[in-house]
């Protein structure tokens, strides 16, 4: 029996390991935080810094396999690992040029993949020349994460709230639609593509609100799409599941905004809506099984569950019987006990055959299902 490790133990991982559930592996996850969401589903928990080189080194030494659930790893103690042996999906290669959206924006530029016009910069005086450049969104190096790190300056008079650190000011763009692909590669490099989901974010929280899939494109920037997904994840050289984030702009171009080198949450619809979900697909990437069926079984939609504003505490789900009652509708809690505002509690799917009926369940979700506090 193949042993495999997450490091991360969130909802991702969580979800991971439901759908370890119908394979025989033996799973492994290191995490600080005990009660995190995935603590209870592994055979093996282990309570450790995952940015730790000598934590993750330790954690990995034992294992056949190991990936991750967010990109905040030490890659050092991955790369060690992975010249002793232990496979690493991704690959510690994929993950260093992805964490750091200096050198993810680097990446793109060098392999000719289509993406808005940046600069790099390194301090706020280094982006104070290049005030000519705005509007334009500044995006830090390292460390952000759910929007955070993300500023949009749109004149010089924001100049301040800029990052004083590595960073990445990309020219603003004139988006029409914002859409996620996840594209699985084997071992072999065989790749899979799902349908891409259209993305609708909170504007206060810049979170993402709900998403439709498949999302409605003309044929000819579909193609586009996916071709400009497979040549990312090909260009990394790696196993795995990737998240390519994309924007189609006024003009109909396919830009790529940003990867994620795990499952993601772009991707939720796949477990109800896809006949192989992106969560089984890692897994049979890993246990060096034939890639799943990426085609929708139905359209779907996800909401996100997020804590309501002006809560913090003990969470209590007020509206989840009424959601629960809607047919065709599927609630994912993700076990945290405490929420806060605009923190990610779990998500809705829906499933419909009409497009119209999928936007307008998603909306009344969103109104009836909220986390408050007791």
């Amino acid at each position: 029996m193949k042993k495999i490790g997450i490091l991360g133990g969130g909802q991702l991982g969580r979800m991971l390991l439901q759908a370890a559930g119908n394979y025989v592996v033996e799973t492994y996850v290191l995490e600080n935080d005990p009660g995190c969401p995935a603590a209870h589903l592994c055979h093996h928990f282990t309570k450790g810094d995952i940015t730790d080189f000598e934590t993750v080194y330790r954690f990995g030494r034992q294992l056949d396999a190991i990936t991750i659930e967010i990109e905040a790893v030490n890659v050092d103690a991955l790369e060690k690992l992975e010249s002793e042996g232990v496979k690493v999906y991704p690959r510690p290669s994929a993950i260093r040029t992805i964490k750091n959206k200096v050198v993810q924006k680097e990446f793109y530029a060098a392999h000719q993949i289509p993406t808005s016009d940046f600069v790099i910069t390194h301090t706020l005086a280094d982006l104070d020349k290049h005030t000519g450049f705005l509007p334009a969104v500044h995006k830090i190096g390292e460390g952000g994460y759910d929007g955070k790190g993300v500023t949009v300056l749109d004149s010089h008079h924001d100049v301040a709230k800029g990052f004083d650190a590595p960073a990445v000011l990309e020219k603003k763009v004139k988006i029409k639609k914002e859409i996620a692909m996840i594209v699985a590669m084997s071992n072999t490099g065989e790749t899979a593509i799902y349908p891409p989901a259209e993305m609708v974010f909170d504007p206060v929280w810049n979170l993402l609100d709900y998403q439709l899939s498949p999302a409605n494109l003309p044929e000819k920037t579909l193609w586009r799409a996916e071709a400009i997904a497979a040549r990312v994840v090909k260009e990394l050289k790696s196993p795995g599941l990737f998240a390519v984030e994309l924007f189609v702009d006024a003009n109909d171009e396919v830009l790529v905004n940003e990867t994620a080198p795990r499952v993601h949450n772009s991707g939720h619809h796949t477990i109800e809506a896809n006949y192989s979900s992106q969560y089984d697909m890692l897994w049979r990437i890993m246990l060096d099984y034939p890639l799943g069926n990426t085609d929708p079984i139905l359209p779907s939609a996800i909401v996100n569950i997020l804590g309501a504003e002006g809560y913090s505490g003990n969470a209590v789900y007020d509206g989840l019987k009424e959601v629960l009652s809607i047919d065709n509708v599927f609630v994912h809690l993700y076990g945290k006990t405490q929420t806060k505002p605009g923190r990610k509690m779990g998500h809705v799917t829906i499933i419909s055959k009409d497009y119209q009926d999928l936007t307008y369940k998603a909306n009344k979700i969103k109104h009836l299902l909220k986390v408050v506090s007791s």
